[in-house]
């Protein structure tokens, strides 16, 4: 559900503005494989920013029911290499868990793991 929410939302968020982030693409990702050219749909929906940042969600697990759900945080940082992840991600991390909605899905938004 959460994830054909944000799916459903993706031409809508294209342009938003969220925090300090734009939204310069929403789509839900399909890769085409290299070698062979087949084609996998419904990969996971991405959040593009126009700064370079982006944000990806994905399934992982069988179907949909009772897969873990995976975000992908991403942002370059020039200058303050020093600063914990969780801090220089703290505002891209927020704009995530307002996009995908997840404590309404799942009733957390507490991750079980962190990599």
């Amino acid at each position: 559900a959460m994830m054909d929410k944000m799916r459903v939302e993706t031409a809508v968020n294209t342009g938003k503005v969220v925090g300090k982030y734009t939204i310069a693409t929403a789509d839900d990702f399909t890769y085409v494989d290299p070698v062979d050219g087949s084609v996998a749909k419904k990969q996971g929906v991405r959040f593009l920013m126009s700064d370079g940042s982006r944000i990806v969600f994905r399934l992982s697990g069988t179907a949909g029911s009772g897969a873990t759900v995976r975000m992908y945080i991403e942002q370059y940082e020039p200058e303050n290499i020093s600063m914990s992840v969780a801090d220089a991600l703290k505002d891209l991390i927020a704009v995530a868990l307002e996009l995908c909605d997840i404590k309404t899905f799942c009733g957390t938004e507490t991750p079980t793991v962190i990599t």
